[in-house]
């Protein structure tokens, strides 16, 4: 059965937390304004697209062909998920981002290509929560456009509240991360129940 809360739960927390596409965002929009910044989240959207592709195909294909692997990746992806859970518990919640580079569509693609939490958000959704339920690749394909969606999605809502986001979140620090935390702790042990 699909755990569908537990698949939003990841999906929204992995999307919304602190990374590069979000500060970047967040951090563009604040000087330029939402609309010059948009085609960096753009260029995110599009870049996110190819990397979920790459990584559902890895995934999938690893799935199919190593059936035992599943005990492995459910154990990885939850030592991961408490992993993330404990940074972000012991953030500062500062993200003052002094990058001054162009915000441009070509260079929001190229940053999902080095940003590592797109391909661990992508494999440990695919392996946990899709693979052991679907596996047509017409459910694949639905899978790797809403994982895009989710995911890209957290750019552009902190683009979105550029510097107000940022100063919420700067002085809520503690709570959000604290909750933030549970979220991913209770994805984490829901993995094995």
């Amino acid at each position: 059965m699909f755990a569908l809360a537990d698949f939003l739960i990841y999906c929204f927390v992995c999307a919304y937390t602190p990374g590069a596409n979000n500060i970047l965002s967040m951090t563009y929009a604040s000087k330029l304004g939402f609309r010059r910044s948009f085609r960096f989240n753009l260029g995110i959207t599009a870049g996110f697209l190819v990397v979920m592709s790459v990584c559902v195909i890895f995934s999938s294909t690893l799935y199919t062909l190593l059936p035992k692997v599943k005990i492995l990746l459910q154990i990885a992806g939850g030592v991961y998920m408490i992993y993330l859970a404990w940074q972000i518990w012991k953030s500062s919640g500062n993200l003052a981002a002094s990058e001054n580079r162009e915000s441009t569509f070509l260079s929001g693609i190229l940053l999902q290509f080095i940003n590592p939490k797109i391909y661990i958000y992508a494999i440990t959704a695919m392996s946990l929560y899709i693979l052991p339920v679907y596996q047509s690749p017409q459910a694949l394909v639905i899978f790797t456009l809403v994982l895009t969606m989710i995911g890209a999605s957290g750019s552009y809502v902190w683009g979105l509240f550029g510097m107000i986001f940022c100063k919420f979140f700067e002085k809520h620090a503690k709570v959000v991360n604290g909750v933030m935390a549970l979220l991913l702790v209770y994805c984490a042990i829901s993995l094995f129940f």
